[in-house]
């Protein structure tokens, strides 16, 4: 059977329950309240503020801590009063939650005591120090489909006619309403023959036409410039993720290196795993 949805925060005032202690006492150990032998601290509270949609952490302060404070104490009143008892699939879905939670905190310090200032520093120099400054061109360009569509619009260059105008009027690529334009790309971000063309080009100069796997072309080379490594600073984001990503890929291997694994040997329909039914025996 499926676990019901979980029921929204219910926003009424909890008649009876003593105001927070003093702010010198206060802790996530405060008891906030108690259900039967259950107790509820304020980290509890915390822990599920923090959980909550975006749309509910923008309420009042006070209204928030009510409605949290309230919510605590009505589902352990349920938990207290049924004594806990799970179905088997809630009971297997409480075991999967919980391998999943202890293995995203244990991976979660992994990534975080990665990221350090030295390894990312580290990083950053092996991928860019030394590194020589990256040509980058800025062009525009023409798409049509035939070699005579392409020659024709040639000419017209060739006639003085305005380049963005043209693309405006003869491209049949997304780029045409924008006067062909393509901003700034370096080598690799453009097909080889399209890139081939441009290299080879003066700034200010028109080349073509040629072909493509996409049509025909002309290219108008705008500018060119040599872009140095970013800074640290540019892709530092970019770098951290990286390092995260790569310890916690290490973290797993290691885990799952020194664990005892054992597979059982026997043959499973992989079919099976969509029959509910076999938890409702």
């Amino acid at each position: 059977m499926s676990r019901p949805a979980k029921p929204l925060l219910a926003l009424a005032f909890v008649a009876g329950l003593a105001l927070p202690a003093a702010a010198e006492e206060i802790g996530p150990g405060t008891v906030v309240a108690r259900v039967g032998a259950t107790e509820i601290t304020l980290g509890h509270m915390i822990v599920m503020r923090a959980q909550l949609p975006p749309e509910y952490q923008a309420l009042p302060d006070d209204t928030l801590y009510q409605a949290i404070l309230d919510q605590l104490i009505r589902q352990t009143a349920v938990a207290e009063q049924t004594g806990g008892e799970l179905s088997l699939g809630a009971r297997l879905a409480l075991e999967n939650e919980r391998r999943s939670f202890l293995a995203d905190e244990a991976l979660g310090r992994a990534a975080e005591e990665a990221a350090t200032e030295e390894a990312i520093q580290d990083a950053y120099e092996a991928a860019f120090a030394g590194a020589e400054p990256t040509p980058e061109y800025r062009a525009a360009h023409i798409l049509v489909e035939t070699e005579e569509e392409a020659q024709a619009a040639m000419a017209r260059v060739q006639d003085g006619a305005d380049f963005a105008e043209l693309a405006k009027e003869t491209s049949i690529d997304s780029s045409g309403q924008m006067g062909g334009e393509l901003g700034w790309f370096t080598k690799g971000m453009m097909v080889q023959s399209f890139e081939d063309v441009v290299v080879a080009m003066e700034p200010g100069t028109v080349a073509g036409p040629f072909e493509t796997q996409f049509g025909w072309h002309l290219v108008k080379l705008h500018e060119s410039r040599l872009k140095d490594a970013p800074a640290l600073d540019e892709v530092r984001e970019s770098i951290v993720q990286q390092i995260q990503r790569d310890a916690i890929e290490a973290a797993l291997e290691r885990y799952a290196a020194e664990a005892e694994i054992t597979r059982a040997e026997i043959e499973i329909d992989p079919a099976v795993l969509k029959n509910r039914e076999l938890l409702d025996n």
